[in-house]
């Protein structure tokens, strides 16, 4: 037998440089490793739940537009249906705003930013694709009056009543999240210290909010009231069940149209802006503010202290332009 050559031959040398095809081939395959991969990460159960809608909603949208989603590959998705099947489609044909199309935007480029660094897709087609430009908008918050119309709203007659009197006065005296405060149970609050445990954070990190004393005996009341049931929620409905996040977000909807609240939407966001405004106003400084809303960035911190700070407003005494002007009479 011939000895062969050391060499391989061009024919050799294509078996060996072939690499196995690893692409994805259904969408739905896809979505099934994608959310896994966001289980593994450990990610919020309100994050994967806004991927799955999202992806859900651009999938109808593609399926609107005559488009067979049922034989559509991740391979085939390219940079035009994001660009024309989705961008365009929502704002000229749905009419969407800038702030829905970005959220959405946003669900996309982590779905295909995955399936791309894994290589279950050659291309990336939100590679190139950037978020639309948006106004920064004044951040909206409460007036005074709003506020002392709010609440005057629960009936402190019944359990619900200072239930809800209670939530509302914890988002204003703390400025935490709704899903942060769902998260609290009465071993969070640290009466000694005058402290509150945020445990379910939306950064992962654990923080201590400081409360006052009038917030103290507001959760003293209410938790005598709420009696010893087996769940270690601090708020709960009528049943003993942990009260949800939605639940309490259709609370202070519902307490904003009995106030008549006008020209803010009446949530449980609004109260951490409020919160933030009426902190610097009375002198917080960015540090404190970081700390006792748990931001990991300091952009929206700055925003909140240039939009309500008073520094400004003060200085702006002394050089506003209109002093050099000759005043008329009318």
């Amino acid at each position: 037998m011939a000895r062969r050559k050391n060499e391989l031959s061009d024919a050799e040398l294509t078996i060996v440089r072939q690499k196995k095809n690893t692409y994805v081939e259904t969408l739905k395959d896809a979505f099934d490793l994608f959310e896994k991969d966001c289980d593994l990460r450990n990610l919020r159960p309100y994050t994967i739940k806004y991927y799955k809608n999202e992806l859900s909603a651009f999938l109808g949208h593609l399926s609107e537009q005559g488009i067979d989603i049922t034989v559509l590959k991740p391979i085939d998705i390219k940079d035009e249906h994001i660009k024309e099947n989705e961008i365009l489609y929502m704002r000229n044909y749905k009419g969407a705003r800038v702030v829905s199309i970005n959220t959405r935007l946003r669900a996309l480029r982590a779905f295909f930013n995955f399936l791309h660094r894994h290589k279950y897709i050659p291309n990336n087609p939100m590679e190139n694709i950037k978020l639309l430009k948006d106004r920064k908008r004044v951040i909206p918050t409460f007036t005074k009056e709003q506020l002392n119309k709010l609440f005057r709203q629960p009936d402190l007659k019944t359990f619900t009543g200072v239930r809800d009197y209670t939530i509302m006065l914890l988002f204003l005296e703390t400025g935490i999240r709704v899903n942060e405060l769902t998260g609290l149970t009465i071993a969070d609050i640290r009466w000694e210290d005058n402290l509150i445990c945020i445990r379910n954070a939306k950064s992962y990190r654990e923080r201590l909010v400081p409360i006052q004393t009038e917030m103290k005996n507001q959760l003293k009341k209410y938790i005598a009231i709420r009696g010893n049931i087996e769940s270690d929620a601090l708020f709960i409905t009528m049943d003993g069940t942990p009260l949800t996040r939605r639940g309490i977000q259709n609370r202070i909807e519902t307490y904003g149209v009995r106030a008549s609240i006008k020209g803010v939407r009446c949530s449980c966001h609004t109260f951490r802006h409020t919160f933030a405004k009426l902190s610097v106003q009375q002198g917080a400084n960015i540090f404190e503010l970081q700390a006792i809303l748990g931001h990991t960035s300091m952009e929206i911190v700055k925003t909140y202290v240039n939009l309500f700070g008073t520094d400004v407003r003060d200085s702006h005494k002394k050089f506003s332009p209109l002093k050099v002007l000759e005043r008329r009479d009318f």
